[in-house]
């Protein structure tokens, strides 16, 4: 369980973590488009798709040891198991949010997102 503060904290100390998984899912992005449609890439062939695809499900793996919920990596969604007001909520933040500024009930997901 995460109090808001201890989310905030995580977001910010891991944010490097965050930078590399959305450069990890972009190059493997890139890379199998280029395979599929020409056959070959600058950034490499088949053994550089399973190295990014390991290197991206690491850092992931990452995440989980820290009692992270992973829900997107398309965009980065993370949720921060909590508690407000006696009930159990998780703590959202989203790829492209400064901050953990918005919450949700964990019976009614992304869709019952509200702000803090």
């Amino acid at each position: 369980m995460f109090t808001l503060a201890q989310a905030r904290h995580l977001v910010a100390t891991l944010r490097p973590r965050v930078e590399e998984l959305i450069r990890l899912r972009a190059d493997l992005a890139e890379l199998r488009i280029d395979l599929a449609d020409h056959g070959v890439s600058a950034l490499g062939g088949l053994a550089e798709v399973k190295a990014l695809e390991a290197r991206l499900h690491a850092v992931v793996e990452e995440f989980h040891q820290h009692g992270i919920e992973v829900k997107g990596i398309a965009p980065v969604l993370l949720d921060f198991p909590g508690e407000r007001d006696g009930r159990a909520v998780l703590w959202c933040w989203l790829e492209g949010d400064a901050d953990v500024r918005w919450y949700h009930r964990v019976e009614c997901g992304f869709a019952g997102r509200r702000p803090v």
